[in-house]
């Protein structure tokens, strides 16, 4: 699973184009991404496109993608150099 969120979140930092850290900070990209794209998918009442079957739980790779790409914009305007 780790292995999916670290290509989730790297997928998800190139789309938005800020990248800060490495294999580490990408699978955290990749988790929080997954979180936010479920719940994001769910409070729009959007299908589960595309899920990963690991040791019992699923991970939604295209709405973690999604979410990724929506927190990296996010916390590169927050840290954004004036």
């Amino acid at each position: 699973m780790l292995i999916i969120a670290g290509i989730c979140g790297s997928i998800g930092q190139a789309i938005a184009g800020f990248s800060r850290g490495g294999c580490v900070v990408s699978i955290v990209v990749g988790f929080i991404g997954a979180l936010l794209g479920s719940w994001l998918s769910g409070q729009l009442g959007l299908p589960e496109l595309f899920n990963i079957r690991v040791g019992g739980s699923n991970f939604p790779v295209i709405w973690s993608i999604i979410g990724s790409v929506i927190f990296v914009v996010i916390v590169g305007l927050l840290t954004q150099r004036k």
